[in-house]
């Protein structure tokens, strides 16, 4: 276990990509995209169904 030293744990480190700005705002940006989609498929999926159970006469 070399890697569980002070050493291997730096080199470790050093091999991180950290993003960069338009990496963090284009992952952001589809984030946010996917948010929106499915909350919107969420809530038509909720007035689909509140429909059909009004139309078989389950609520009122």
């Amino acid at each position: 276990m070399k890697w569980f030293s002070l050493g291997g744990i730096v080199k470790e480190i050093k091999k991180i990509r950290w993003p960069n700005r338009s990496d963090m705002v284009t992952n952001s940006v589809q984030t946010v995209i996917i948010i929106v989609f499915f909350a919107l498929f969420f809530l038509l999926c909720e007035l689909v169904i509140s429909l059909l159970l009004r139309a078989i006469g389950v609520i009122a």
